[in-house]
């Protein structure tokens, strides 16, 4: 297995943290005979070798030898190394799984270097892919589970591929293989176009599968991903009563028992859902069945009140991906989310609260029995720990004012949770009642702790949201008695500024602290916050003009002096040709901040509508900005009308994108629809 694995130099080459001198040792580690040293050598591959699905000159390096492990027969837990190969070999990026087309969210760099070593991994592993063939029938069914997307991904051979999988098809007996080689057809369908015919064909045979419910709703979830015409009619009663068939069945373990390992493997291990198999036929269907959101809904519907927790509990996890991606009236499987708090099984009530934590406003369908959970069981609040108990932020964050008792007895506890203040922040009047309690626990905030910034920035976000202008004192208390050494000193005299800001006019008392910080590394915030509270042009302009030219100005500084510029109006009209500069920038923040800034100063919509509509299109994250100026320019912005109503006819959440998402997208987008909406009016 290890023949010539002390002849390769291993200590010249890298993995993510250094030499890659410890990859033989990790290599030998796969083959012994303990699991846990097998289980820690293969995290250690993962975690270094192929960290985050990067690819070094040790990756490569150590191919060879990974297949050498996969042939030998007697080893065990070859499965996990069959899909490391398949990572390494860039499986997942080219799965040709219909994802919707991804807006463009970000500037992104180019030409690095590294596409050599991904593209010579791609090659490596189709060079050792007649290997895969010699697995099919291994004795070890977790390796026959993983083999079959191998061969598809990596044997050039189609035809060969598409028999070897319909021969085992008709010998395998063990049903988690069965589902993996259904897999592999619907793979095998997306990859392989031209001779997809006969691989949808096996897929609708297999939908009629007898007395194997589980193999049926694979065969549907692959059709649905590569050849959706050919779904039954009646979609979703077919899925509906096959769950339900399924979950009748005794459950079988995925897998062997595995060691316990102080491992990320182990810990992700750990975190699967009770019922994985499950939850992987569902995650399948509805990533097939994409924008089909009237479909979805009604199959969320019959999970959701299955008498089978573990479906349940698998369809709340489904329904975050479909809440975060697509728009659509969700009221009803919210409030059926809802009705999972009352479950006796913790990891379902746990999946519910995750869930409508994460939809904001959208949670209020179900916001009566969070109020429920909440007056029932006090502990989940959070008193006294770190953080913030998840029922009570779901219901602060749905902006619900049953929140707010609970809310007021964090705030009194002995320890107050750090992110109390950014719930508080989404209640919206409904919060004026916690300003004073917010207050006393901003007074208790030590002036030089390491936890300072920690403890201050969240209540100052609340009392600024709430301007709450009585908090001036505490405010002024920190801002003048830290000491100028406190860890992110800076980053806390940002948000006591913008609090300042906040409290407007009210914070008249902060004025001479606000200019003395017109000097240092946060006068930009501080003009800012100047012009709210007084309103001294004389004072901020020429700190803004300062900042806005400068050739070397920290990260974000243009912009935000832009944004402050158009804030000033007229006032501001000597900024106008820097702006116009600025308007011309590669970068898409400072030019959709100029184009703003152009029109709140001079009116002048011929300079700013090229620049916002290139914006919209370059960066997604900009539509929110670009609508609100839209809406200030009112009939002047009819040119842009075609974006925004494009926009609000879109199914599809403008922050949408496969890969990844952000625990606000939903907040986001639901906010520019509204901004839409606001605009579109205001261009008539």
């Amino acid at each position: 297995m290890f023949t010539g694995i002390d002849e390769v130099d291993w200590a010249s080459m890298q993995h993510a943290y250094g030499s890659a001198e410890d990859v033989p040792e990790l290599l030998r580690g796969l083959a012994s005979p303990c699991p846990q040293e097998r289980e820690t050598a293969l995290d250690g591959m993962y975690g270094a070798v192929h960290h985050q699905g990067d690819v070094y000159d040790s990756t490569l390096a150590s191919i060879p030898f990974l297949f050498a492990l996969v042939a030998h027969t007697e080893l065990s837990d070859r499965g996990g190394i069959v899909e490391l190969l398949v990572s390494i070999g860039g499986g997942d990026a080219a799965d040709g799984f219909p994802h919707a087309e991804d807006d463009v969210l970000v500037d992104a760099d180019e030409g690095d270097g590294a596409d050599d070593n991904y593209a010579m991994a791609r090659a490596a592993i189709r060079a050792g892919a007649t290997v895969f063939v010699e697995l099919v029938a291994d004795r070890d069914p977790v390796v026959r589970r993983a083999v079959p997307s191998a061969l598809v991904r990596f044997l050039d051979e189609p035809a060969r591929v598409l028999s070897l999988l319909r021969e085992r098809l008709d010998a395998e007996q063990e049903g988690g293989v069965r589902l993996a080689l259904a897999e592999g057809l619907g793979l095998f369908a997306r990859l392989h176009t031209e001779s997809a015919a006969a691989a949808v064909d096996c897929l609708v045979t297999l939908c009629a599968a007898p007395d194997d419910p589980a193999l049926r709703l694979a065969a549907l979830g692959q059709l649905a991903g590569c050849a959706p015409d050919r779904l039954p009619a009646d979609l979703v009663p077919t899925v509906v009563a096959l769950l339900r068939a399924r979950s009748r069945r005794p459950r079988v373990p995925a897998e062997p028992e595995r060691p316990d390992t102080d491992t990320l493997i182990g810990h992700l291990r750990r975190l699967r859902p009770a019922d994985e198999e499950g939850s992987q036929l569902l995650r399948t269907l509805h990533s097939g069945l994409g924008g089909r959101t009237a479909d979805r809904i009604a199959l969320l519907k019959g999970q959701l009140t299955s008498a089978d927790p573990a479906d349940r509990c698998n369809a709340v996890w489904m329904s975050a991906g479909l809440f975060r991606e697509w728009r659509a009236d969700y009221a009803e499987p919210v409030a059926l989310i809802g009705e999972q708090l009352t479950s006796d099984e913790e990891r379902l009530r746990d999946a519910a609260v995750s869930v409508l934590e994460s939809l904001f406003t959208l949670a209020a369908p179900a916001a009566d029995r969070l109020a429920v959970l909440l007056e029932a069981d006090p502990e989940s609040w959070g008193r006294g720990t770190p953080t913030l108990g998840r029922p009570l932020k779901a219901l602060a964050r749905a902006g619900d004012p049953r929140a707010v008792p609970a809310l007021a007895q964090v705030l009194a506890g002995p320890v107050v949770p750090n992110d109390v203040g950014y719930a508080i922040a989404y209640l919206g009047p409904a919060g004026q009642e916690l300003a004073p309690l917010l207050r006393e626990r901003l007074r208790d905030v030590p002036l030089d702790s390491p936890e300072t910034y920690d403890r201050a920035a969240p209540l100052l976000v609340a009392l600024g949201t709430l301007r709450y202008e009585a908090a001036l004192p505490e405010v002024l208390r920190l801002l003048y008695g830290m000491p100028r050494e406190l860890r992110r000193r800076d980053w806390l005299v940002q948000a006591l500024a913008r609090t300042l800001g906040a409290f407007g006019p009210g914070g008249r008392e902060a004025v001479p602290a606000l200019r003395e910080l017109l000097d240092g590394a946060c006068a930009v915030t501080a003009a800012d916050a100047l012009w709210s509270v007084a309103g001294d042009a004389d004072a901020v302009l020429p700190v803004l003009l300062r900042e806005l030219a400068a050739e070397r100005a920290p990260a974000g500084h243009p912009r935000t002096a832009a944004e402050t510029l158009g804030r000033l109006g007229p006032l501001a009209a000597p900024a106008l040709p820097e702006l116009h500069r600025l308007a011309a920038s590669t970068e898409v923040w400072e030019r959709t901040a100029a184009a703003c800034a152009l029109w709140d100063i001079a009116r002048d919509p011929e300079p700013v509508l090229p620049a916002l509509r290139s914006a919209w299109r370059q960066n997604a994250y900009t539509r929110g900005t670009v609508t609100g100026c839209l809406a200030r320019m009112g009939s002047a912005a009819a040119p842009a009308r075609d974006l925004v109503q494009a926009e609000l006819t879109a199914p599809r959440r403008h922050r949408a994108r496969s890969g990844g998402y952000g625990s606000h997208d939903i907040l986001e987008d639901e906010s520019l629809l509204r901004g839409c909406r606001t605009a579109l009016d205001a261009m008539r």
